[in-house]
């Protein structure tokens, strides 16, 4: 038996700019960028069940179970916990896979702040960060749960404040595998590293894009068409692309002139997640 589900957001997020600094030992590259949240993104329903069973009621399609970030992050909480309590979680999926907006790494950083709360865990910030982190480099910040200048692997975040702002984000018809990516011989590693104080707006560059744009001409198409209203780069590891804009008027202006086949959504930037106060 399970309780009734209750609705959570799992906002996107941006990296405004993102430069590849180094790369440790073991492989992993070492960044330096800015995550800012989005008010657009997934939903999750999440409901309690007596038992320990973790259901994903409408599986994503071709991802195994024990591939879904949303079951990993409830299966990981509950043995790290030993909670003998399980879920059913149905996620409506607005962002894309492989886009650059986090869409995943959200919807597993709001399964373990949601679940630490309805399965009365306790656990604080750190320690959540510390299990988002198991599950992939972008998870920690949605729990941080503010906008942040981010380190390491992603992981070492301090918080800041961007200038306010709106956002027109395009979303080019490819899926972009992070792992492809970074493997490219052609990747910039060597980027010096920035301080806190040089953030500005409009500060840097993605190191990806260059890569990403050369293996998928569309994303390349995108960031041309935007470039007519301002600089415009693309999030993470790509697909998506975005242009900042002072107010949500100018946005949506400029978002209703763009041509038919290009699609995406208009946002503005949140300094806050929405779920920041469930957790200490």
């Amino acid at each position: 038996m399970s309780t009734r589900p209750e609705s959570w957001p799992a906002p996107a997020k941006l990296n405004l700019f993102l430069h590849v600094v180094g790369r440790r030992a073991d492989g992993y590259h070492l960044l330096q960028t800015v995550f800012r949240f989005l008010d657009y993104g997934d939903r999750l329903h999440i409901a309690v069940r007596d038992d320990a069973a973790i259901r994903m009621l409408n599986p994503l399609p071709g991802i195994p179970e024990e591939r879904d970030l949303c079951w990993r992050a409830a299966r990981l909480l509950q043995t790290s916990t030993g909670c003998a309590l399980g879920a059913d979680i149905r996620l409506d999926k607005r962002l894309p896979l492989g886009g650059g907006l986090g869409g995943g790494s959200s919807d597993a950083a709001t399964v373990l702040l949601v679940l630490n709360r309805l399965w009365g865990l306790g656990l604080d910030r750190g320690t959540l960060q510390a299990l988002g982190l198991q599950l992939g480099a972008d998870v920690p910040v949605f729990i941080f749960g503010r906008s942040a200048f981010a380190e390491g692997v992603g992981e070492v975040l301090r918080p800041v404040s961007p200038s306010p702002a709106s956002y027109v984000v395009l979303k080019p018809p490819v899926e972009v595998p992070t792992a492809r990516i970074f493997a490219d011989p052609g990747l910039t590693r060597d980027t010096p590293m920035s301080t806190i104080a040089a953030l500005r707006d409009g500060y840097g560059h993605n190191d990806l894009q260059p890569v990403a744009v050369a293996l998928y001409p569309q994303i390349g198409d995108c960031l041309a068409w935007l470039r007519q209203f301002g600089d415009a780069r693309m999030t993470g590891s790509g697909a998506c692309v975005f242009a900042a804009f002072p107010d949500r008027a100018s946005a949506e202006a400029v978002f209703r002139r763009r041509p038919a086949h290009m699609d995406g959504f208009v946002a503005d930037g949140l300094d806050r997640h929405p779920l920041f106060d469930m957790v200490q």
